[in-house]
């Protein structure tokens, strides 16, 4: 069994398809520590332009829409992420036409699960993530989400603040958002210290007396924040704060 560890690019992650596809029991994945057989074949993929445009070209001639949501689907915090696409765009060139609504394809309704867990997630924190002034004037937005979607955030936010600077930063995958008031673009960060502004500190003052006043303590309603929002981002936000 052939498995082709590409480098977490969407180039070498198609670059290992057009290797990979002919072969029903090859494996594709961006996992270094994968479980290895005795009967294993590594293959470590780079980047072929040539083989990951034809792939792409291929796939976009039977559906223009597929290749977005599969670099999408890429993003995902799931380990069989890149075998999961690799099903579905074997699919594809089979039925040579989309597949993307064939629920009765067990690779198709796996694909989709992925890509809906990143679209929704993306989704979500375009409403959920807070920002917060620092002292030098940019706003800065810290959060820890399940799949890598910073990249997916930023256009949104970038239209939305316009002119100001701002930072979106991915704690847990050390990856940082920065727009300069005009373009971003996505950097390594580490940890971060960050000084917030004597407004931004008044702010999250008064927002913790709000939630306090509004949250009877015989009528809490937390079970109504998890509906709306997953515990898992309450760390990120001011009133939640000790």
């Amino acid at each position: 069994m052939k498995i082709y560890i590409c480098d977490g690019s969407l180039q070498s992650f198609f670059t290992a398809v057009f290797d990979a596809f002919g072969d029903e029991s090859s494996i594709i994945t961006s996992d270094n520590a994968i479980q290895l057989s005795l009967e294993s074949e590594i293959i470590k993929v780079g980047f072929d332009r040539e083989k990951a445009e034809r792939v792409i070209r291929g796939i976009e001639k039977i559906d223009r829409e597929a290749v977005q949501d599969i670099s999408f689907a890429l993003r995902s915090c799931d380990g069989l992420k890149e075998q999961t696409c690799l099903g579905y765009i074997r699919r594809i060139f089979e039925r040579k036409r989309p597949v993307k609504k064939a629920y009765n394809f067990p690779e198709v309704t796996e694909f989709n699960d992925i890509l809906y867990k990143v679209t929704g997630e993306t989704h979500r924190l375009k409403g959920l993530l807070r920002f917060m002034e620092s002292a030098s004037g940019a706003y800065y937005a810290p959060y820890s989400p399940d799949n890598d979607i910073t990249e997916l955030l930023m256009p949104h936010f970038a239209e939305r603040f316009k002119s100001e600077k701002f930072v979106i930063h991915d704690l847990k995958r050390k990856l940082a958002g920065m727009y300069d008031g005009h373009e971003w673009f996505i950097g390594y960060a580490g940890e971060a210290e960050v000084y917030l502004s004597e407004y931004e500190k008044a702010f999250e003052t008064l927002w913790k007396k709000y939630y306090k006043a509004v949250n009877i303590k015989e009528r809490p309603h937390e079970k109504q924040m998890k509906g709306s929002m997953p515990v898992r981002y309450w760390k990120y936000l001011p009133e939640k704060k000790d």
